[in-house]
C-alpha cells in the first residue's frame, strides 16, 4: 500500500513500544506486507478508525443483524458509525467457527481455513475465543455468506452466538495426557451433535456452555466457565508405584518431598513411612491432583474411572462469579447407554432452565434464585450427600460419625423408594 494513503497513527504507535508483542504490529503487517490489496485497505481503515477512537475516547462500532442462510446465530455483527471516513472497514463482522474436539488440527486444515479467510475476510483470526470458537474477525455482510459457504463445503460449521447452546470445548485429552480418566472427545462430540440445532438457532434465556476436562486438573477451567462441566475422575484408590516413589525420594531427598508434596496435600491424607514408601488415606483424598502432577511416574488415577458433572459455573453477570455445583458426583461412561444418559441429563437441564430461567439469566443464576433442591427436583435427580458447591475448607468442622449418618440417609431414601413403588 502507498504510504501516502495510510492513515497516521501516532497514538497507536505508542502501543508498539516496550518489550511485549502488540496487536497493532500484527494489523500493520496486514496493511504493509500482505499480497492482497483488499486486505491492505481493510487493515488501513481499521487502524484509522481505532486511532480516531483513541483521539475522541469513543467507540464507533454498533450491532445489527447479520446471518447466513439457515442459521440464526454464529455471526457477531459490527457496523461502523464512521464508515464514511473509513469505508474499507465499515462492515467488520466476526464469524465463530467450531473447532475440533481437543483442538486437534492438521496443518493442512489450518492452511485451508487461512486461505479462505484471506480470500473473503480481513486476515485477522483468534484461536480461540472464550467460548472456544475460532474467531474470524472482519468480514463484510456479503463476504460473510461467501466465507461460510466455502468452509462449510470442506467440513466446518458455525458456532454459537446469542442466547443459545454455545460451542463446546474439551481438553487435549488422552492423546497427550496420562491423567485422562474419560473419553473427552467422545463426550464433546456426543453433546455437540445432539444440540446442534440449539447452537444454530438461539431460543434460550441466555447462553449455555459445555466444557469437558479429562481429569480433576480441569484444564478447560470448566468449573468456573461452564454451565455444564463434565470432568473425568475416579472413585477407587490412587495407583501407586512404590519403586518409582522411592526413587523420587532418593533423588530429591526426604525434606524436599515433605515440604513440596506431603505438607501440601490439602487434607493431609499422605504420610511418608520410615522406609521412604508412601501411605495414602484415599477416603480423605479430594482429587486435588498435586501429587499426581509432581510425580506422575509414581502416581496414577485409580482404575474405576468415570466423570463428575457440575452445573452453574459462569463469570460475572447479575450476581457475580459462580463455580459449578456437583449434581452427579460420579457416573460411568463405558457404553452407548451411558452416553445416552449424559445427553438425557443435559436435555432435562436445558429444558428446565428454558422453562424457568429469566431473560438474560444463566443457569447457575437460576439455581441461586430458585434453590438447588427445586432445581434437582425439576431435573429428576435425587439429592446426594456428595453434592457440594465448594470443597471442604473449614478445619474446625467436626466430621465424627458422618459416614454413619450418610448410611442412615441412604437407607431412608431406599425405604422411601420401596414405599413409593409399593
Amino acid at each position: 500500500m502507498d504510504k501516502n494513503s495510510q492513515h497516521p497513527t501516532p497514538m497507536l504507535d505508542e502501543l508498539e513500544n516496550g518489550p511485549w508483542p502488540s496487536f497493532i504490529s500484527g494489523i500493520k503487517n496486514l496493511r504493509d506486507q500482505h499480497s492482497s490489496e483488499r486486505v491492505n485497505g481493510v487493515a488501513n481503515d481499521l487502524l484509522g478508525q481505532l486511532e480516531h477512537s483513541y483521539e475522541t475516547r469513543k467507540g464507533y462500532w454498533k450491532g445489527g443483524v447479520v446471518s447466513v442462510y439457515g442459521y440464526g446465530g454464529g455471526i457477531i455483527p459490527r457496523f461502523s458509525e464512521v464508515g464514511q471516513q473509513f469505508p474499507e472497514s465499515k462492515e467488520f463482522h466476526t464469524l465463530r467457527v467450531q473447532p475440533p474436539a481437543g483442538h486437534h488440527y492438521t496443518t493442512a486444515a489450518l492452511r485451508q481455513l487461512a486461505d479462505s479467510w484471506e480470500k473473503w475476510g480481513s486476515g485477522l483470526v483468534t484461536f480461540h475465543g472464550q467460548t472456544g470458537n475460532i474467531m474470524f474477525i472482519g468480514a463484510s455482510t456479503e463476504n460473510t455468506q461467501n466465507f461460510f459457504d466455502e468452509i462449510n463445503e470442506y467440513g466446518w460449521d458455525l458456532g454459537g452466538a446469542g442466547p443459545c447452546v454455545r460451542t463446546s470445548q474439551s481438553c487435549v485429552g488422552a492423546a497427550r495426557c496420562e491423567q485422562s480418566c474419560a473419553n473427552e472427545h467422545k463426550i464433546h462430540r456426543t453433546l455437540v451433535n445432539n444440540f446442534t440445532d440449539d447452537v444454530h438457532r438461539p431460543a434460550l434465556p441466555y447462553k449455555f456452555k459445555f466444557k469437558i476436562s479429562g481429569c480433576p486438573n480441569d484444564c478447560m477451567n470448566s468449573i468456573e466457565r461452564a454451565d455444564m462441566a463434565v470432568i473425568g475422575t475416579w472413585r477407587d484408590e490412587i495407583q501407586v508405584d512404590q519403586a518409582e516413589w522411592k526413587a523420587y525420594v532418593d533423588q530429591k531427598g526426604r525434606q524436599h518431598v515433605i515440604d513440596n508434596i506431603i505438607t501440601r496435600c490439602p487434607t493431609n491424607c499422605m504420610s511418608l513411612r520410615n522406609d521412604d514408601s508412601i501411605e495414602i488415606d484415599d477416603r480423605n483424598c479430594v482429587k486435588c491432583m498435586h501429587c499426581l502432577n509432581v510425580v506422575p511416574a509414581a502416581f496414577s488415577p485409580g482404575e474405576d474411572r468415570g466423570v463428575s458433572v457440575l452445573i452453574g459455573g459462569k463469570r460475572t453477570l447479575k450476581i457475580g462469579d459462580l463455580m459449578g455445583t456437583v449434581v452427579i458426583p460420579f457416573m460411568k461412561l463405558e457404553n452407548d447407554e451411558d452416553y445416552e444418559k449424559i445427553v438425557d441429563l443435559a436435555e432435562r437441564i436445558i429444558d428446565f432452565w428454558a422453562d424457568n430461567g429469566l431473560e438474560h439469566e444463566r443457569c447457575g443464576e437460576m439455581i441461586e434464585r430458585i434453590g438447588l433442591i427445586n432445581f434437582l427436583e425439576g431435573i429428576e435427580v435425587d439429592v446426594d450427600p456428595n453434592m457440594i458447591a465448594n470443597p471442604r475448607e473449614s478445619s474446625y468442622v467436626r466430621m465424627d460419625n458422618w459416614d454413619e449418618e450418610a448410611i442412615k440417609w441412604f437407607a431412608r431414601k431406599r425405604e422411601e423408594k420401596q414405599s413409593a413403588a409399593a
